[in-house]
């Protein structure tokens, strides 16, 4: 819920890093620029209970994960389940690359948020090329892609008066072959030849071609797992055609090497435009927040977030505790601060606009802050007097409360604030619980109005224990002789969870 107030903040963290970074050596378009070593002692004695023991065992197995620079794109790229972008859109995807950097990508979307009531399917062709690696998001790599033909399959009558309504309002006459629908006929939105242009009307992009990073993950029994991140899609309908693409999208797999079991990945592999994906039914999960949820990988934000996040639910008092831990790099192994937030929560009823969403408010009452690198240090310390903590009093690993001066205006928190929130939860393909949160506005904003509820979610996040402790409990005080040993509390948590997501996923 914090995050959306700290995007600004990464900008001026950024350049700090930059003058840390930067003079590096080399010139070659994949050298990707490094950060500096973390500079705080991060040596720490995990004391998990069984539950989180038993999924995050593998914390600081770095060696399960590697990003492939430059990208290897060529083949099959499928979605893992149904996908919710804002507005809400529910769709699956089918992309293929091949050798020549042409490639074809199929996207069906779908009535339902199960994916299993087909509206209509997008064929798109085109080319791609690699650029360079990314000096705006760490890891990612940039491209030039052209899009030559758009093609759309309407799957009922009424999805055809529906979208056509929708697409004549910027390209009167669509579709030039009379109105009727046309079972399995491909009706042409855009060809780059012949200047036809109809794609506004349905806020196409695939400006997610645009960015890219494609990861190895080794999993049990040695089985291989490749994921393909794209670009992620702007939160705001209105600039979505024009969004240059700095976080990424929830990530496809390849049709040879993905997780199992995958039914989707299956299903959706064998199908096409004009005979779509259905999914499997998924089960109805009473939404039970109780307990503690942590990511399943180093995630990134647009404005180049890197962070892990760990959240405790208390459904008897209706409390919750969240820590925001941000890196500076892709795989979450460098620490810039982190951001302990608390409160109390009011449940709301089902969403009305994104099916199987519940609806939640959030009100934000108490919060803390620990800066883990000379930047933050520096940055928290210019701070003016009475508008973040202690003014001039921040160290390094230091965890300093903020509630006193209602929040921190270097980060942009204040408090107390409420934010309206989205959250469902279903079951991962090894049938744990997984919580989806909803999508933090693009444009670093805050969902601080009922009109700003999130209609798409982040990545999803695992329970790693049903029942719910007191973080002091997890706790190891620093040790005499070490220069900053973190307490094994809820940052010694997140940052194995960073180092476990490295590792596995």
């Amino acid at each position: 819920m914090m995050l959306a107030h700290l995007a600004h903040l990464v900008q001026i963290l950024s350049v700090a890093w930059a003058l840390e970074v930067l003079p590096i050596s080399g010139s070659k378009l994949w050298d990707v620029p490094s950060a500096p070593h973390p500079q705080v002692n991060t040596t720490v004695k995990l004391q998990w209970e069984p539950q989180c023991q038993f999924q995050l065992r593998h914390l600081q197995d770095g060696a399960r994960i590697t990003a492939l620079v430059p990208p290897q794109l060529e083949g099959n790229w499928v979605s893992t389940g149904c996908e919710v972008r804002p507005g809400p859109e529910f769709l699956t995807r089918f992309y293929t690359f091949y050798s020549n950097r042409l490639f074809k990508a199929l996207q069906f979307y779908y009535w339902d948020g199960g994916c299993r009531e087909p509206a209509y399917s997008l064929t798109i062709k085109g080319k791609l090329r690699l650029r360079q690696a990314s000096w705006i998001t760490r890891g990612a790599t940039e491209t030039d892609h052209h899009v030559n033909k758009v093609g759309i399959v309407f799957h009922s009558q009424a999805a055809m008066q529906e979208l056509t309504g929708r697409i004549n309002l910027t390209c009167p006459g669509f579709p030039s072959r009379g109105g009727r629908w046309a079972p399995g006929r491909v009706y042409e939105l855009y060809n780059s030849k012949s200047g036809r242009d109809c794609r506004a009307g349905l806020g196409f992009s695939m400006l997610e071609l645009g960015l890219l990073r494609v990861e190895k993950q080794q999993h049990p029994q040695r089985r291989l797992v490749e994921e393909l991140f794209l670009g992620d899609v702007h939160t705001d309908w209105a600039q979505r055609m024009n969004y240059r693409p700095t976080g990424y999208q929830r990530p496809l797999q390849s049709a040879m090497h993905h997780i199992h079991p995958c039914p989707a990945c299956g299903i959706i592999y064998r199908s096409n435009e004009h005979q779509p994906p259905i999914l499997p039914r998924q089960p109805d999960l009473p939404l039970e927040l109780q307990g503690k949820w942590v990511s399943r990988e180093c995630e990134v934000r647009p404005a180049v977030l890197f962070l892990t996040r760990y959240f405790i639910f208390q459904e008897r008092s209706r409390s919750w505790e969240g820590y925001y831990h941000h890196y500076s790099d892709p795989a979450c192994r460098q620490p810039t601060f982190t951001v302990h937030a608390s409160g109390r929560y009011v449940r709301g009823p089902r969403s009305a606009a994104v099916p199987g969403g519940t609806d939640f408010v959030f009100k934000v009452t108490h919060a803390k802050v620990t800066a883990l690198d000379r930047a933050s240090v520096l940055m928290l310390n210019a701070s003016e007097e009475g508008t973040c903590g202690e003014a001039g009093s921040w160290t390094l690993g230091e965890e300093q409360d903020i509630t006193g001066t209602q929040g921190c205006a270097s980060l942009g928190i204040t408090l107390p604030h409420n934010e309206y929130e989205l959250f469902k939860t279903q079951l991962d393909h090894k049938q744990r619980p997984l919580l989806f949160i909803g999508e933090r506005p693009t444009d670093g904003s805050s969902p601080d109005r009922p009109e700003k509820r999130p209609t798409s979610y982040q990545a999803p996040l695992v329970q790693c224990a049903g029942m719910v402790e007191t973080a002091a409990r997890h706790g190891q005080r620093s040790q005499p002789g070490r220069a900053s040993v973190l307490t094994a509390t809820p940052w010694a948590t997140l940052l194995g969870v960073s180092l476990y997501l490295l590792a596995v996923l």
